[in-house]
């Protein structure tokens, strides 16, 4: 008696469902893998814009680091005409002193792009007065900058981000050829330059 019961139960469990509760439960699989699908994107696009604010605050502090930089050989130049570096890798080793004058550690990469290629801002004397980014998109920053960079509040691109440091009535910057932003760009391989010490100081 037990076993006939026994086996009338798995009978009972073995039957196939309805249709229509088969098709009410592929239709919650299907629920499931778009609202998983639509989740992952969500959480990509947020990680994507979290990566792309970090590099525009890497951006920002090595932008600053090239500008102070660019000031520094200025305002330590030996003769009475005060100069413009001719290259960035002038601001690794000056070559106007016959000790040891750095004005930064190593050549940095443009952030955005992660190549160490920079847009080049020349000043009239035919030197460098500043750098910018040649990575394209939108800023999502564009306002709360801080002073030195107030220039840049609205910028509709990272090429409007120019750290340059201009001195009032020496003439506007120039470049040596244009992109179709607008923007002045002459690419500058920075490699040769990370292999420089990069355990000495800045202006030291």
């Amino acid at each position: 008696m037990a076993a006939a019961i026994r086996s009338g139960s798995a009978r009972r469990r073995a039957r196939p469902l309805p249709a229509r509760q088969r098709g009410f439960t592929y239709l919650g699989v299907l629920v499931l893998i778009a609202v998983m699908g639509w989740m992952l994107a969500a959480t990509g696009e947020v990680w994507s814009t979290v990566q792309q604010r970090q590099r525009e605050q890497e951006l920002l502090f090595v932008g600053n680091q090239y500008r102070e930089a660019i000031r520094q050989y200025y305002e330590r130049s030996p003769a009475a005409a005060k100069r413009y570096p001719p290259t960035l890798e002038d601001l690794l080793l000056d070559k106007r002193y016959p000790n040891v004058q750095r004005y930064l550690r190593k050549l940095y990469p443009d952030p955005m792009t992660s190549k160490p290629q920079w847009g080049l801002l020349r000043a009239p004397d035919g030197g460098i007065a500043g750098v910018y980014s040649l990575g394209g998109g939108v800023p999502f920053k564009t306002d709360q900058f801080e002073q030195r960079d107030a220039a840049f509040k609205d910028a509709r691109s990272y090429a409007r981000w120019q750290f340059s440091y201009q001195i009032v009535g020496g003439g506007a910057l120039k470049g040596d050829a244009a992109n179709e932003d607008g923007e002045n760009v002459q690419p500058f391989d920075a490699a040769a330059g990370n292999s420089a010490d990069d355990g000495s100081e800045d202006g030291g």
